[in-house]
């Protein structure tokens, strides 16, 4: 995969001011919305964005044009670092913002959604899966919010849990989004990622970023054009829908790439594969004392509660070359009910032995 992103014809992180020039850009762009939005469950996506954290931003704004409402209905499973971005543009668009801090719990927080949906809401904005592992059924969500006139907008952390779980599309999500990293997209210290964002049709001429489309030139050959730019630098800048004016194409490149040679089968193999190395993880696990699973369903994150604050515990286990989880209380450092609180992650890439040496490292840490 990396010898192809380093093409000559692929290795630039923009697309092109006279983007027609460049149809083997535009084209791969193409492909990428084509996947992006079969994997989501929607009409359309969009040429990638920011990130997943951004994204998420712009789905909320979005949905305050399309409705012409200012207050948004945060699930208390959305990642935090997401409610932060979140707040801070709020802070200058006059948007409301209702949030709330997750619990220890096996459940969601849907009764809690359900009950803050009225006619002044805009949008709910759910994780799936959320920052704690839990899997919600967004359909009762999605028929109350469209019910009082207000979108339903679903944030997927983790591309890959798609391959194993139904797309939030399905369940009558208006807008999806998600970050893109973990599918060909490698961490590199931080940066770029690659934000992942679709929606219905319906809405199209609201969605922020670049929509690349498939026509054919004046002899009838196939040919690819930038069908939407609502960009703020072209013109009617006023009307533009979004300040993002360029992307990491090169990580779009990277995850259509991967995704392609994943292929359908692949995917769900792939996810098959963290699912059940999760599930021997979360059984060791549990089985050390002062551990308590508290997920009753997760794809490849779950939560345990320890028997003493989490963070200490995760400070021991990188002094012994371990990353054991992230702790609740790093998360929400104001939130002492979490402070017990750890968020294992295991993927394809964890072994038997990794599972065995974090289980065995856990149970000296809680001695």
């Amino acid at each position: 995969m990396d010898h192809i992103i380093q093409l000559g014809e692929f290795l630039t992180a923009y697309t092109p001011y006279q983007p027609e020039i460049a149809q083997g850009t535009l084209q791969m762009l193409f492909e990428f919305q084509t996947q992006v939005a079969r994997l989501f469950g929607c009409d359309v996506a969009n040429a990638s964005m920011y990130d997943g954290s951004t994204a998420c931003w712009e789905a909320i704004s979005m949905a305050s044009r399309v409705t012409k409402r200012k207050k948004a209905v945060l699930s208390s499973g959305l990642h935090p670092h997401y409610v932060s971005v979140a707040k801070t543009m709020a802070h200058f668009t006059g948007d409301a913002l209702d949030i709330a801090l997750p619990s220890l719990e096996a459940a969601t927080d849907a009764e809690r959604l359900l009950a803050a949906i009225d006619d002044e809401t805009n949008c709910v904005v759910v994780q799936y899966p959320d920052i704690l592992g839990r899997i919600a059924d967004l359909g009762e969500i999605a028929a109350k919010a469209h019910a009082h006139g207000a979108l339903l907008i679903a944030v997927v952390t983790e591309p890959v849990a798609l391959g194993a779980i139904r797309s939030p599309g399905e369940m009558g999500a208006d807008i999806v989004l998600g970050e893109g990293q973990s599918i060909g997209v490698g961490l590199q210290f931080g940066g770029p990622y690659v934000g992942l964002f679709a929606c219905k049709e319906k809405f199209v001429r609201q969605m922020p970023g670049r929509l690349c489309g498939e026509t054919v030139d004046a002899t009838g050959k196939r040919g690819f054009v930038l069908t939407l730019s609502t960009r703020e630098q072209h013109i009617r800048r006023e009307k533009a829908t979004s300040n993002i004016c360029t992307n990491a194409g090169l990580c779009a490149l990277a995850f259509s790439i991967h995704m392609t040679l994943l292929g359908e089968k692949g995917l769900r193999d792939l996810a098959a594969l963290n699912h059940a190395n999760a599930v021997r993880a979360a059984e060791r696990l549990s089985a050390v004392p002062g551990v308590t699973l508290l997920n009753d369903s997760f794809f490849n994150e779950f939560k345990l509660k320890l028997s003493k604050p989490a963070r200490p515990v995760v400070h021991a286990l990188a002094g012994q070359g371990i990353l054991g989880g992230v702790s609740l209380g790093r998360l929400f450092p104001d939130a002492s009910e979490l402070e017990n609180g750890l968020v294992i992650a295991v993927t394809e890439t964890v072994t038997e032995d990794d599972i065995e040496a974090l289980a065995a490292a856990l149970k000296e840490a809680l001695a």
